[in-house]
């Protein structure tokens, strides 16, 4: 292949932590969630050439997979539904061919807003074909209106909104989908405390959706949107923001787990028998607080906030690599940033 017209590169952070997770959903209308974007980052690099043949205008490389294949634009979707609909959204240039490359060093449903990282930054880095650039809250809102209206999924806004704003939020969903975002400024030695005392824990298996999380939809569609248990959810949310503010780390963990309860209250499987585990044991090693990611299920990760001693985390993440060979500590960073893009030549 010749020489590439221009290489566009765009990084989008993966999210933790979502107290007030299920509030932000079609279901419940409004909602209040936190969230704290972090890396590992998805990341996207797309080489663009002058466009030679339609037949073989667009390769995807799927790095994690080991999959490099080239979009046949009569038969959609047929491998990664999500990639594909978004390039098709985003509607390439005729007169561009393009070689796609998407990598996240975040396993693949760890319950970390993963796939809407990819998306993101996918979006992100397709617009630089565009005259016009999209802010970071259009290119949440496009990539949330793929997975729920195109492809049918269920899905919040909350996991788009944090990959495209990077940072600590907190997100006001006035009326589904329609949110503000309001970033959490906090001095620079909360931040790095924050950072140092926080843990990731993938629990080794990818989450699914289930029969549970629908029967879960399907409780919560009948109590209505302001029914005690998406309150219960709403309330943590707020909670967690003003900890943070009052540089309160043993709020913010309290926070964390009556989120964790409430998902509980939803339906007990919603914390697994392996997350449970994990929590038993960061709780015997005195940790402020956990947050099972996400909707909650089989699989997926633990968040964990850990006490001031940095040894006793250390000793934690050991102990619960060792208690399940499947078990594994995720490094992570906080995200200053979110959608960044960028291009050579």
């Amino acid at each position: 292949m010749s020489k590439p017209l221009s290489i566009i590169n765009s990084v989008a952070p993966i999210r933790i932590c979502d107290n007030g997770g299920w509030t932000d959903t079609w279901f419940a209308g409004h909602g209040q969630i936190f969230n704290i974007g972090v890396y590992p980052y998805a990341e996207v690099q797309i080489a663009v050439y002058p466009c030679e043949s339609q037949e073989n205008r667009i390769i995807i490389n799927a790095e994690n997979y080991g999959e490099r294949y080239v979009i046949v634009p009569e038969k959609h979707w047929d491998k990664h539904p999500l990639l594909e609909a978004a390039i098709e959204y985003m509607r390439v240039p005729a007169n561009l061919s393009l070689e796609v490359s998407i990598y996240s060093e975040a396993p693949g449903g760890a319950s970390t807003g993963t796939s809407a990282a990819v998306t993101v930054a996918l979006i992100g880095g397709l617009d630089r074909l565009s005259p016009g650039q999209m802010t970071p809250h259009e290119v949440a809102s496009a990539a949330q209106k793929i997975e729920t209206e195109i492809l049918g999924q269920q899905c919040g806004i909350q996991d788009q909104l944090c990959s495209a704003y990077g940072g600590i939020n907190y997100i006001e969903m006035f009326r589904y989908p329609h949110a503000s975002v309001s970033p959490i400024q906090i001095p620079n030695t909360t931040w790095w405390e924050l950072e140092r005392r926080l843990a990731l824990v993938y629990l080794g298996k990818s989450h699914r959706s289930s029969n549970v999380h629908e029967m879960v939809i399907r409780s919560l569609v009948s109590a209505g949107p302001d029914c005690q248990q998406l309150n219960d959810l709403r309330q943590t949310a707020s909670r967690s923001r003003d900890a943070l503010f009052a540089d309160d780390f043993t709020a913010l963990g309290a926070a964390m787990i009556e989120n964790t309860e409430a998902q509980s209250r939803l339906h007990p499987a919603l914390i697994s028998t392996e997350a449970a585990r994990v929590i038993e044991i960061a709780k015997a090693h005195g940790a402020l607080g956990w947050k099972v990611n996400g909707a909650g299920g089989n699989g997926g990760s633990v968040t964990i906030l850990c006490d001031a001693a940095a040894q006793v985390k250390r000793a934690m993440l050991r102990t619960i690599e060792q208690e399940n060979p499947l078990f594994k500590n995720i490094p992570i960073y906080l995200s200053r940033y979110g959608l960044r893009v960028w291009k050579q030549g």
